[in-house]
């Protein structure tokens, strides 16, 4: 009896799409030490300019679930094609404009390639054999961690040392090099499903988290109570109502419903997706403005180390490393304890990073870079688990034809805990400061009980990730006819 040879690992093809997946997730992060010059460059204000970076994560939030399903009925490589065009499309308007809405438009079209991740751990499940499908998924998982950790350093070197215009030149022609790469290395295979796209679905999406991440994004600065935050938060509720009716009634639906919100597993790890990436974005917030506070907030009741922003983003870049090098990791402890375990896992190790952190809060001694630099790396280390399992565990409990979209609504959840992220944490970051300096040089920092509350949150949001997981039911890969 013959047996038939092992299917080849595709190695190239999923080091082009985690390629893919660093490049797209750099688009979030690039603008950020842009901010405060764009006025004077684009003739704006300070509050528009802070829609250069809303507009990308919302945009992105709205279009991964749509990718996803565009991907299973049209072909999974070419929606991520057209996603990375997207970016480069929006990367040259941006390079090109003169003007705040020109810019704007350019960072509205780079967060249609957000999805890109998304898409690209759907189809490896297509193109990778399954004993290589969860080191392939936790990479590519993980390469947002990258994206992000290189985002900072990447733009806040080439805009300074060249131009602005340059970094979004050189985020243009790497887009195009990462799609002609997917073009070039990355099989077509599985069936396209084909069928009716649910544009209406689309719409009433679009209108529901446009009412929803919205007002929390941008709630502390038009004020919780203001009219225009009640009025998106009412039209949030009465968009989702009709949308589930819609989708429930739908023949050919946008998202299933009954698969991705009412079947257990599925629920949880979407409901546990939620809070990591709380946790996730938190950690983003904080570190970064300890390190850029003068080091004089020590003794006004703050912490602060007085690093440039390209020294602490230099610093804080191992933890997107380590975050790609757990990704094995995961996907070791995954294939002996289940995805659940590693979740679970992962979270707790989370939860250890923002322990540290409270202790170098209220401890006696100085805060320092040391401090952060482990605490970056270890949190770090449990996103790498975490992120990693999430796909994992949709995967198991999905059939092939749903990959695309069950992906696109775990990352959307996802993206709603980072949007709570950025309200809450910096609405408490924001309500108690100090200031420091003197004259024209005086800032206005969080305090350190700011900092510990901010820290504290998180933490409880990691305890209640780690359960969420560990509820999740044991249960064999789904197969395809197990869900109609």
């Amino acid at each position: 009896m013959t047996t038939a040879p092992a299917e080849p690992h595709p190695r190239l093809a999923v080091a082009v799409l985690c390629a893919a997946g660093i490049v797209v997730a750099l688009m979030q992060t690039i603008i950020v030490p842009l901010i405060p010059l764009l006025p004077s460059l684009l003739s704006t204000s300070a509050t528009n300019s802070s829609w250069t970076l809303t507009i990308t994560l919302l945009v992105g939030a709205v279009v991964t679930p749509i990718s996803g399903r565009l991907g299973d009925m049209f072909g999974k490589r070419t929606v991520l094609v057209a996603s990375l065009i997207a970016v480069a499309v929006g990367s040259a308007v941006c390079a090109l404009s003169a003007s705040f809405l020109i810019f704007l438009l350019g960072r509205g079209l780079q967060g249609l390639g957000i999805g890109t991740i998304a898409v690209g751990i759907s189809l490896m499940r297509d193109i990778v054999p399954p004993e290589r499908l969860a080191s392939s998924i936790g990479a590519m998982s993980a390469s947002l961690g990258v994206g992000g950790s290189l985002g900072l350093p990447f733009s806040a070197a080439i805009a300074q040392q060249v131009s602005w215009h340059a970094l979004f030149w050189t985020s243009s022609a790497v887009a195009v090099i990462a799609a002609a790469a997917v073009v070039a290395t990355v099989p077509v295979r599985g069936v396209a499903t084909g069928g009716r796209f649910d544009a209406l679905g689309a719409v009433g999406l679009t209108v529901l988290l446009t009412c929803l991440l919205l007002p929390v994004s941008k709630g502390a600065e038009w004020g919780w109570t203001a009219p225009i935050t009640l009025v998106m938060f009412a039209g949030f509720v009465v968009s989702a109502l009709l949308w589930w009716r819609w989708e429930q009634r739908s023949p050919n639906p946008l998202v299933d419903l009954r698969l991705n919100l009412l079947l257990r597993p599925v629920l949880l790890t979407n409901l546990a997706s939620i809070a990591t990436g709380f946790a996730f974005y938190a950690m983003q917030m904080i570190p970064i403005q300890i390190l850029m506070a003068p080091s004089a907030a020590m003794d006004a009741g703050s912490l602060g180390v007085g690093m440039t922003m390209l020294v602490a983003s230099l610093l804080l870049m191992p933890g997107g490393l380590v975050m790609f090098a757990f990704s094995y990791v995961s996907a070791a402890m995954t294939a002996r304890y289940g995805a659940r375990v590693s979740l679970a896992s992962g979270v707790v190790v989370i939860g250890l990073g923002y322990t540290l952190l409270l202790t170098m809060i209220a401890g006696p001694w100085r805060a320092g870079w040391g401090w952060l630099l482990a605490i970056n790396i270890l949190v770090g280390a449990g996103l790498g688990i975490a992120y990693s399992a999430m796909p994992a565990l949709i995967m198991q409990w999905v059939p092939v034809s749903h990959t695309g979209e069950a992906n696109g609504v775990n990352a959307l959840m996802r993206s709603v805990g980072t949007s709570l992220a950025t309200a809450v944490v910096g609405m408490i970051l924001a309500a108690s400061t100090v200031a420091v300096g003197a004259g024209s040089h005086v800032q206005h920092v969080p305090t350190s009980g700011a900092y510990a509350w901010a820290a504290a949150i998180p933490l409880a949001v990691c305890v209640v990730s780690a359960l969420t997981a560990l509820a999740i039911p044991r249960r064999a890969p789904v197969e395809e006819e197990q869900i109609v």
